[in-house]
């Protein structure tokens, strides 16, 4: 009510190294995607890592289906709305709002890329980039931003903090992907970068725009208080 604007979502002295990272990650995203469109069959890097995840054996079976889950529909969903639930208990809307349109968005990108691309595999369906790797990694991403900025650490540390994040998020879910045969490793990488190039810009779009929300609605109230003064 006061106008006074809530805690960013991406900390001032993260902004310019995660942009930046976005930026490259996206360009990263195009280069796989210009080099792989309307490819049937894995590249050799492709063959190499499939070579290595292999034949999955229980328990790890178990935990390549756990993973998988984690990018379907109600997986998605079950982790969206307890951290959502989250944000909004530790007070912070706009971890919140990222926490839904950042993974969101994420798909979203995935999505409108695949027919743009057009690989495919098993050959009827499209595969790049990875959808569900998108997700897990814009879902880390988001999370670990709400606790950079809460933590308050530096550049550094909280540019690796949010990168870590990342990197382990979109390497489970990319090693499920891989070893159910779901996607080729460079499906999964641009997956992983579709998530790099979305969430950051994301974020820094919701603070923008929460900002004007909140100096418009502080002058507003400035402007009320003048007038309810006596003359």
């Amino acid at each position: 009510m006061t106008g006074r604007p809530a805690p960013t979502v991406l900390p001032p002295p993260l902004r310019t190294p995660l942009l930046l990272i976005a930026f490259l990650a996206a360009l990263i995203v195009v280069a796989l995607g210009l080099r792989y469109a309307g490819h049937t069959r894995p590249g050799r890097v492709d063959e190499w890592v499939r070579s290595a995840v292999d034949g999955v054996r229980p328990p790890w079976r178990q935990a390549v289906l756990a993973t998988d889950f984690l990018g379907e529909p109600v997986g998605a969903a079950a982790l969206v709305v307890a951290a959502v639930t989250g944000c909004l208990l530790l007070r912070r809307p706009r971890a919140a709002v990222l926490v839904l349109l950042g993974p969101a968005l994420a798909v979203v990108a995935t999505r409108s890329l695949k027919p743009l691309v057009g690989r495919t595999i098993h050959d009827v369906h499209l595969s790049y980039p990875s959808g569900h790797t998108a997700f897990l990694t814009a879902f880390a991403f988001a999370l670990a931003l709400l606790a950079a900025g809460r933590t308050g650490i530096r550049t550094a540390t909280g540019t690796l903090l949010v990168l870590a994040s990342a990197v382990v998020a979109g390497a489970a879910m990319g090693w499920a992907q891989v070893a159910l045969a779901a996607h080729y490793p460079t499906d999964v990488l641009g997956g992983w970068g579709t998530a790099l190039a979305v969430t950051p810009a994301c974020a820094w779009l919701i603070d923008r725009i929460a900002d004007r929300i909140a100096h418009r609605n502080a002058a507003r109230t400035a402007d009320a208080g003048r007038r309810a003064q006596p003359r």
